[in-house]
């Protein structure tokens, strides 16, 4: 894989921060506080940024509410195209019934991830209603699917991977569009950089 370097930084380390704090606040004022709340964040990132909106959401109401992790590895539609797929592990340690469920993922393009977690949160229950966050919305959607909670809208073209890279996985906090090489994967960057 190449490291080439990016060619635009959209967001920075202060800019993620605000753009959570900001997410946090707009789903506590959608939901009317935080009961009967649970965040759910999609594997490799969505969980790591789920985790940062319940320590933020701590902060501003004093409440922890439920976190959990979902992996979508065996629900995606290309699952039977990538013969070894990297498994992660759900863990969701609560009751879905009757909850309302935030999916959190990092960037949104397609629309077939959410696809798949909406898939695999019904699997588990019957949420009251489920919302989706999203730092980055790039557009592109294949899917009728559309944030509820949005960071920062980024046009771009099918030509660039829009990127969150995370100081705790990646040593560095960013979002930036890079150049897809030729056969290049557009999507996530994988854990600890490319």
């Amino acid at each position: 894989m190449s490291t080439s370097s990016p060619k635009a930084v959209i967001m920075d380390e202060a800019s993620v921060s605000r753009a959570m704090t900001r997410i946090a606040h707009e789903i506590l004022e959608r939901n009317e506080g935080c009961e009967n709340l649970a965040i759910v964040g999609i594997v490799t990132r969505g969980d790591l940024l789920a985790k940062e909106l319940v320590d933020r959401i701590r902060e501003i109401e004093g409440v922890d509410v439920p976190l959990g992790s979902l992996d979508i590895s065996f629900y995606r539609d290309d699952f039977q195209t990538h013969f070894s797929p990297e498994v992660h592990a759900t863990d969701i340690p609560f009751d879905v019934d009757g909850k309302r469920i935030v999916l959190v993922d990092d960037i949104l393009y397609t629309g077939r991830t959410i696809r798949c977690a909406l898939d695999a949160v019904m699997d588990l229950g019957r949420p009251s209603r489920i919302e989706l966050a999203v730092l980055v919305d790039r557009g592109h959607r294949e899917l009728p699917i559309c944030p509820d909670f949005v960071g920062k809208n980024v046009p771009s073209s099918h030509e660039e991977n829009v990127r969150l890279y995370l100081k705790e996985v990646d040593g560095r906090t960013s979002v930036e569009i890079t150049e897809v090489a030729a056969g290049a994967h557009v999507g996530s960057a994988p854990l600890g950089g490319e």
